[in-house]
């Protein structure tokens, strides 16, 4: 009697394509994938989803808190949406500018950045060409 095959563990799965990526660094490292947005979830922040395209033109959402623990940095109590002085990045998906604000929101502006300058591996995977 043979085992059954174990399926390959899977980070993410695009849903246009089918290209599985086996971990967090594969995924962020695949030169074929661009972050194009953020959707903001004002009651739970790290329930908000950040948004990327496959090279596929397939598009992916992962929530903030699959990247949470890559940001050291501080979280500010207080939100500060909605005062005069908020520049409202986060009501815009695709902006993808860090906040200068010292909010509670601001946390997830600087997870971005560390996403958008993630080192890209120089070969593209096979379903990213």
């Amino acid at each position: 009697m043979s085992t059954p095959e174990r399926p390959l563990p899977v980070f993410k799965q695009c849903p246009l394509c089918g290209f599985r990526w086996e971990s967090r660094s594969a995924f962020l490292s695949d030169p074929g994938l661009t972050l194009i947005g953020y959707q903001a979830c004002f009651s739970e922040l790290k329930a908000g989803s950040f948004l990327f395209n496959h090279a596929c033109e397939g598009t992916l959402g992962l929530r903030v808190e699959v990247f949470a623990d890559l940001y050291e940095g501080p979280v500010w109590a207080e939100r500060q949406t909605g005062t005069r002085a908020c520049p409202q990045y986060c009501l815009h998906e695709g902006e993808l500018a860090r906040c200068p604000m010292h909010c509670e929101c601001a946390f997830v502006r600087e997870i971005i950045q560390i996403l958008r300058t993630w080192p890209k591996d120089s070969t593209p995977h096979p379903a990213s060409v």
